[in-house]
């Protein structure tokens, strides 16, 4: 009886984790380059309640008796799949097809990886940095600050669909700048930390970033300027299977209300 208790129990801490990791979907719905979460569980030990393998006439039983003990959650991963494009015409909001990740550095010298292309302009000592709406400077393809000349006209900048930045001249003639966005992709990157805001950490179950520009055998991403890829949050889906959630966290109470009711009939036995 007590087992059912627990298989119950950990019934309901399980649905209570996919509640939260569709809530927190649901919540990021209209996030620049937001990721969906999904929750998946693992059943735990097994008991034999049937230690025998022979009938009494010493014939082999077809079935091994064994009773399992709930369920936990496993792991909540991230879905990478691609998210819509939508167009804002700012220059420097850019999206990202494919299976790329922007490097930017933090405040702290680290570099996190972001797919949130929603970047601006600000002006420091070396010239005009392209950096995220925090503040961090994004990276070029070595990993250095992007920084534009203070003189330029940021309206006449040219990004193709690379992050390959040149520069409309007043006589209209195009010169390369010689910059262009870092792109990194990562062999597993289910396995990236997430640390604040949209910003990415690599760790050892992500692999280390591979560099768009340095490795001919990636298939290489497409960046759109004057766009920014949506969450990939299907609302419908989401409270579909937050329905789902909820009536299994609904059965898995009804279980335990059971097993208690059971539990008190047989204190209240009389020999």
């Amino acid at each position: 009886m007590m087992r059912s208790l627990w298989t119950g129990a950990s019934g309901m801490i399980a649905q209570q984790n996919a509640v939260d990791a569709i809530s927190n979907n649901l919540s990021n719905v209209n996030t620049t380059g937001y990721k969906k979460e999904t929750v998946e569980f693992k059943t735990l030990l097994y008991s034999k309640l049937q230690r025998k393998t022979e009938d009494n006439e010493g014939n082999p039983k077809p079935v091994i008796g064994q009773v399992g003990s709930g369920v936990r959650t496993a792991s909540i991963t991230s879905r990478y799949d691609q998210g819509p494009l939508t167009t804002t015409g700012n220059t420097f909001d850019f999206a990202i097809e494919g299976d790329g990740f922007f490097r930017v550095r933090t405040g702290e010298g680290e570099i996190a990886y972001t797919r949130a292309g929603n970047f601006n302009v600000s002006v420091d000592p070396q010239g005009l940095s392209l950096c995220t709406s925090e503040g961090y400077q994004v990276l070029d393809t070595n990993g250095e600050p992007i920084v534009f000349s203070r003189e330029i006209n940021t309206s006449k900048l040219i990004i193709d669909s690379y992050g390959r930045f040149s520069y409309r001249e007043v006589d209209d003639t195009i010169t390369d700048l010689n910059l262009q966005v870092g792109l990194a992709q990562f062999s597993n990157p289910a396995g990236l930390l997430k640390i604040s805001g949209s910003l990415l950490r690599e760790t050892d179950a992500s692999g280390e970033p591979r560099i768009e520009a340095d490795d001919a055998e990636l298939k290489k991403s497409k960046v759109y300027s004057g766009y920014l890829e949506g969450s990939n949050v299907q609302t419908v889906d989401e409270m579909v299977n937050l329905i789902v959630a909820q009536r299994a966290y609904e059965m898995n109470s009804k279980i335990i209300s059971a097993s208690d009711e059971m539990l008190q009939q047989a204190n209240n036995l009389r020999g």
